[in-house]
């Protein structure tokens, strides 16, 4: 997808400049020319021999080097690039470029250049977190400047947090998305992911054993194909994917008004486990347990839960053109799903057998039936990603 397309890689002085070396060799995979710039705190993470090895060019340093600035100059270097891309882009960079500073070689080039500019930042989740910070976040996106990342994670320095960077091939997937686009581009794409909440007191709830991994893994792989992706999650294990609109929710009817406010998208995948019942009326402080045998149990009440995947595929105006559900059953699933799908109204369901023996809920694989119109499609056992990936794919086919 890259092939001939020319990258300016600047490397800046982080611990995750380390992941500056696989990106090129992943950049180079898919075709393309990549020009490294190394920042002297770059150079203090990774080797000029080691950058220059695997992108099989010579590494740019000395904003005063006169051999560099006879054969092309820093003015030439900079607007020679399809993209420029920043990885690690760290606080100090990051506040040169919003100040327009020029006092180094990267500097330099990211101040004269009218190149497109990527930027993958990556800190201590303080520095992210400081105003200062996102003070000049905000100028930087504000001046037209892309961003992939900062994800959630635990840091070189032993915190956890924001700041951490985006791991190479979410790196890929910008560029790809910057530079061609995608199957899915101009695409706005819905998924419902995690459980619900539905409280019984300020303490306790219900909910169930959903991890939120599969419908994470769909939103990157929809994103991934150039999507514009709204993210509505319960209360999941998993991270939500970087780059796309993340809407966090507690309970189903939290997750249903966040759904129609994103209204209208081209397709929804309702990946989410939602909650069939909650408490008909919660109580507002902590429900004691009685001693005795006299105290008895205490005695709840349920109502029923909203349908969301019934009632966004059952709309007379504005349903999106593809409509997805998920089906977890433990017995008679392509039955179950199959009457399901009929019952809801949407154009295809994933099933997939969640019973104890499969270590589907909460695991690292799935096994789903895509189950439409015209029968039922068994994909093999594979990991939630290659799951997430397939879906994708079969989506932007549909959609055009």
């Amino acid at each position: 997808m890259l092939a001939s397309k020319r990258i300016l890689l600047i490397i800046g002085g982080g611990i995750a400049a380390f992941k500056a070396l696989d990106l090129i060799r992943r950049l180079r995979e898919r075709g393309a020319e990549v020009t490294p710039v190394l920042t002297r705190a770059g150079a203090e993470f990774v080797t000029p021999l080691s950058v220059s090895a695997l992108a099989g060019r010579k590494v740019y340093t000395d904003l005063f080097d006169l051999t560099d600035e006879a054969e092309m100059g820093h003015i030439e270097l900079s607007r020679s690039a399809d993209l420029i891309v920043v990885v690690p882009a760290t606080a100090d960079l990051m506040a040169k470029m919003a100040g327009g500073h020029a006092d180094d070689l990267a500097s330099t080039l990211l101040l004269a250049t009218d190149t497109p500019v990527l930027l993958a930042p990556a800190m201590n989740v303080r520095m992210w977190e400081h105003p200062a910070t996102a003070r000049n976040i905000a100028t930087l996106k504000g001046d037209g400047i892309g961003l992939i990342g900062p994800g959630e994670g635990d840091m070189a320095c032993g915190e956890f947090g924001p700041g951490r960077m985006s791991e190479p091939l979410e790196i890929v997937a910008a560029v790809e998305r910057a530079l061609v686009g995608g199957p899915l581009a101009g695409k706005r794409v819905l998924v419902t992911s995690g459980p619900t909440h539905e409280p019984i007191d300020p303490v306790r709830y219900i909910a169930n054993r959903s991890s939120g991994a599969q419908g994470t893994a769909i939103a990157k792989a929809l994103r991934a194909l150039g999507a514009e992706v709204v993210f509505v999650t319960g209360p999941a294990d998993a991270a939500p994917p970087e780059d796309v609109e993340v809407k966090r929710v507690e309970t189903a009817q939290e997750m249903l008004a966040a759904v129609e406010a994103a209204l209208p998208v081209d397709a929804a995948v309702f990946a989410a486990a939602v909650a069939d019942w909650r408490v008909a009326s919660a109580s507002d402080s902590k429900m004691k347990k009685q001693p005795g045998e006299k105290g008895g149990l205490p005695v709840l009440e349920f109502a029923e839960n909203p349908d969301i995947l019934a009632r966004v595929s059952q709309m007379n105006e504005g349903r999106p053109a593809l409509v997805i559900g998920f089906a977890a059953e433990t017995d008679d699933v392509i039955d179950n799903a199959t009457a399901k799908r009929k019952r809801k109204g949407c154009d295809w369901i994933l099933a997939n057998d969640v019973s104890h023996a499969t270590g589907i809920m909460g695991g690292a694989h799935n096994a789903v039936t895509l189950i439409d119109s015209e029968g039922a499609q068994s994909w093999p056992r594979m990991t939630k990603a290659e799951v997430a990936s397939r879906l994708a794919e079969r989506i932007a086919q549909t959609l055009g």
